[in-house]
């Protein structure tokens, strides 16, 4: 049987996305039953240029992804493709902060395999719903941007803790409630209780992030405020584009002193 690390690294390797998503629930239920060892003399992480990846989509830069409408058919693929992808590389994401960061206490790697679980249900339910509209995911082009901020904080789990969950996944707390209403508008409820889902779920996955971020800072003398507003001038820009999500990022383990600075001008 392979150790939590070797099946994490398996897991980050499939390219095919139906295997991909076998391995991680194959993983995360060993896992849970306690049969991965979690071995504490095992070798540094090896360097991961890319995950595994299908042929397709195609990888382009995000201002070169075409702008579509959610009253076509068409435009409403297009979007739950875009999710389906994030939610796929949200399955690698977990992976590789469970491959990469080692001696770290076991909560840390339940809540991450946990994540991992959680990202590939989601893929398949979103995949199924791509389906039912004719197409499937490959079918249009996608980013790699949450890939690229992995590979910038592979060195730092505080940094990874920070700007993985608690900047990149958050935003999806703040615009999925809007992009929720447009839907209901149009009368999907299938990929609105999808998005429901995926709503209360990513919660807890950014309150993860949060919970991670708070123990490296402890861990370092660090104060997490101060901290995380520098990690984002580094990375980020130095600032995020409200409006935020209020009552969930609180739920996800945002303080009120953290919010109204990132609201700040």
């Amino acid at each position: 049987m392979a150790t939590l690390f070797e099946a994490a690294r398996i897991c980050l390797d499939a390219m095919d996305v139906d295997a991909k998503v076998a391995l991680t629930q194959q993983y995360a239920e060993a896992f849970a039953r306690g049969d991965l060892d979690i071995p504490r003399d095992a070798p540094p992480p090896e360097p991961i240029g890319m995950p595994g990846r299908p042929q397709t989509p195609v990888l382009v830069h995000p201002r070169d992804l075409p702008r579509r409408g959610l009253g076509s058919v068409a435009g409403r693929a297009a979007f739950i493709h875009a999710i389906a992808h994030i939610e796929l590389n949200a399955i690698d994401l977990a992976w590789d902060a469970v491959y990469r960061f080692r001696d770290l206490p076991q909560a840390f790697y339940v809540d991450w395999v946990g994540v991992a679980h959680d990202e590939s249900r989601h893929f398949v339910l979103l995949r199924d719903r791509l389906r039912q509209l004719g197409h499937d995911y490959g079918d249009f082009d996608a980013h790699n941007g949450l890939w690229e901020m992995t590979e910038k904080t592979a060195h730092d789990g505080l940094a990874r803790m920070a700007l993985v969950p608690r900047v990149l996944e958050a935003r999806g707390l703040d615009v999925t409630p809007g992009m929720i209403v447009k839907l209901r508008d149009l009368g999907d409820e299938a990929t609105v209780a999808i998005l429901d889902l995926i709503l209360r779920e990513e919660v807890a996955h950014v309150a993860a992030g949060s919970r991670w971020y708070r123990w490296y800072c402890a861990q370092r003398s660090i104060e997490p405020r101060v901290r995380f507003r520098e990690l984002l001038k580094e990375y980020a820009g130095g600032y995020l584009h409200g409006p935020f999500n209020i009552e969930a990022r609180l739920l996800a383990g945002f303080d009120e002193d953290e919010l109204a600075a990132l609201e700040a001008p």
